[in-house]
């Protein structure tokens, strides 16, 4: 296990490790696999799995707070080089959210009434309802404070990445290894402990609602940007009456 540790924290190579410690490298790397199983096999359903009630709930009264009902979180990517990786896998990971689904939220906004959650994205995704993109060239006041607010926000998400990168030096440096299936694993295991890590940091009391809700019926996504225009009145709407 000791070995395992040193690889996902450090991204030390197997040929550094063996000579440290003296164990072949065959070895190595098969503790590196069977230490991910282990943790996926164990903890996957509690630190990885799909959003509970009690967080959609949490979430929207959070990001409520800072000005945008309905919101999720954030969408972007981390980049893990591997040069064996086939273009068809690319984006594979949004493909609920580019048709339409996403976990159920009502709220309303500027009379609007909406019933499923978004995220915010950079202007390199669709137009979907389930994505509220910036505006690359902001015209007027009010679309320049939207876009200021949503592209800061948005910054969460790349200060999560670089935080999961730190403590994992593994998911930092290209990847070693060969099996895109020993890649997941790795990768899973990172993120699993790195969201342990968060969850006993924060030390937060323990809700039994552990049911993940069904995904919002897909519907026919708009490729007009209407729920966004919605939320640039809002934002505009909320700085005026906060003076």
């Amino acid at each position: 296990m000791t070995t395992a540790i040193w690889m996902l924290a450090y991204g030390m190579p197997t040929d550094a490790v063996e000579e440290y410690v003296r164990i072949d490298e065959s070895t190595i790397v098969e503790s590196l696999k069977r230490f991910c199983r282990a943790i996926i096999s164990i903890y996957e359903e509690e630190y990885l799995g799909l959003l509970t009630t009690a967080d959609i709930s949490k979430l929207l009264r959070e990001e409520e707070k800072r000005g945008f009902p309905g919101m999720l979180g954030s969408l972007d990517c981390m980049h893990w080089s591997w040069k064996n990786c086939p273009a068809v896998w690319h984006g594979q990971y949004i493909s609920h959210l580019i048709e339409g689904r996403a976990p159920p939220a009502n709220y309303t906004i500027n009379d609007h009434q909406y019933t499923m959650g978004y995220f915010l994205a950079d202007g390199n995704y669709p137009h979907w309802e389930t994505l509220v993109q910036t505006i690359s060239q902001p015209q007027g006041l009010k679309r320049q404070l939207f876009a200021t607010m949503q592209e800061a926000y948005r910054k969460d998400v790349e200060r999560a990445f670089g935080v999961l990168q730190a403590r994992f030096a593994i998911a930092h440096w290209p990847a070693r290894f060969l099996s895109h299936e020993d890649l997941g694993y790795i990768m899973k295991t990172c993120i699993i402990l790195h969201n342990m890590i968060i969850e006993d940091d924060h030390d937060d009391s323990v809700d039994d609602d552990y049911d993940a809700p069904e995904m919002a019926t897909p519907i026919q996504v708009s490729r007009e940007p209407t729920l966004r225009n919605d939320l640039i009145e809002h934002v505009w709407s909320r700085k005026g009456e906060q003076g």
